[in-house]
């Protein structure tokens, strides 16, 4: 049995608002979406709401009260996963921060046996850390950061492989052995927490670093003589994240980075919570404060929203249009993954992974993943 959404508008690929189409989904499919369905089965009155692709999260470390990288369990990441979903992130990359080898070899299982389950959501695993710069270390815990050996990259490549997907590096730690020892796994390479400089990031670029990771946030700043990785990303093609929740970045900083990366910037949360508690993991402390995860030393240790506040400030805050936001949300991600060709659009073949949101105030009515109703009726 399948499903007829009914009373909504959209964007096409050309960004142009349509209305007065219905969309079937069977089988988790789109399979049609077109003025004229008239096929006799279940049916959903959406009151003219936006109907979008639902979110992607390529970073996300914690879901109300659990944090995977405190507790890396198949229950922590299904909790983690399904506090999310019930706010419109369909699809995630569940992330580790910098740990130990064991611990970084427990996530990958963990992971892998959760995939190998058929269970949709979780496209794979984000590594950030432990390869990271020192001096941009954030709130990462400085006992585990260190500097890659060929012996244990090759560990963690064999053991991730077809898990990780992602990988949050300062390309000037690696040498170009190594870089290409990722490459050649298909994972995506993301320069963060990283001092590189102007000359040095764009040669990474150039080496396979093919994405930066939360921008402007732990990485060698814009400067007039010395723009550094923040610099070298604006004035490149490679993929951003970024974190949009007046904390992070300003945004005028957003706004900026949006006309430079159009198409290539895309939301992440890194939320460490979506809930309202302190924790401490590993001998760090992340202390709450609304809206935003501190540490002991007062620094940004990490969000509190979840991709739907991130849309949502991208509107009404930043001022960027709602069909960019959306992309922003879920196509382009989806496109860095090299997945969008099956995940990310109102498309017919696509996967029924949809969120519908008021007209009026964004507030979410319906999720969908796969054609199955998770949730509507709840406003934010």
């Amino acid at each position: 049995m399948g499903t007829v959404l009914k009373n909504f508008i959209y964007f096409n690929e050309q960004d142009e608002l349509i209305t007065h189409h219905s969309l079937y989904m069977k089988d988790g499919i789109i399979k049609e979406l077109s003025s004229e369905i008239s096929i006799d089965e279940k049916s959903i009155d959406l009151k003219g709401a936006y109907l979008a692709p639902a979110f992607v999260d390529l970073q996300l470390n914690g879901g109300i009260k659990v944090y995977f990288s405190d507790t890396i369990t198949e229950e922590v990441l299904e909790q983690m996963y399904l506090d999310h979903l019930h706010v419109g992130t369909v699809n995630i990359l569940p992330t580790l921060v910098t740990t130990s080898l064991q611990n970084i070899l427990k996530a990958i299982d963990v992971v892998k046996v959760y995939m190998s389950k058929g269970k949709p959501g979780v496209l794979g695993l984000h590594l950030e850390g432990p390869f990271l710069n020192m001096e941009k270390k954030g709130a990462h815990n400085p006992k585990h950061i260190r500097k890659p050996t060929d012996e244990e990259l090759k560990t963690i490549l064999d053991a991730g492989d077809g898990v990780i997907k992602m990988m949050t590096i300062a390309p000037e730690q690696f040498t170009d052995y190594q870089l290409t020892l990722i490459k050649e796994k298909g994972i995506i390479i993301s320069a963060g927490h990283s001092n590189a400089t102007l000359e040095f990031s764009k040669s990474s670029f150039a080496k396979g670093v093919n994405c930066v990771t939360h921008l402007f946030n732990a990485m060698s700043s814009f400067g007039s003589r010395e723009p550094g990785l923040v610099g070298a990303t604006l004035d490149s093609d490679v993929y951003a994240g970024i974190i949009v929740d007046g904390f992070h970045c300003d945004d005028t900083a957003v706004r900026l980075a949006y006309r430079l990366k159009k198409g290539r910037l895309f939301l992440v949360s890194d939320a460490t919570f979506i809930g309202k508690e302190d924790l401490e993991m590993d001998g760090i402390q992340f202390i709450h404060q609304p809206g935003r995860y501190v540490n002991s030393e007062g620094n940004l240790a990490g969000s509190n929203i979840s991709m739907y506040d991130a849309m949502k400030h991208s509107v009404i805050k930043v001022g960027i249009p709602v069909y960019d936001v959306f992309k922003m949300a879920s196509e382009i991600p989806l496109k860095l993954l090299g997945i969008d060709d099956r995940y990310g659009k109102i498309k017919t073949g696509y996967f029924a992974d949809l969120v519908a949101l008021s007209k009026e105030d964004l507030s979410i009515t319906h999720i969908f993943r796969r054609g199955e109703e998770i949730r509507k009726g709840v406003s934010q």
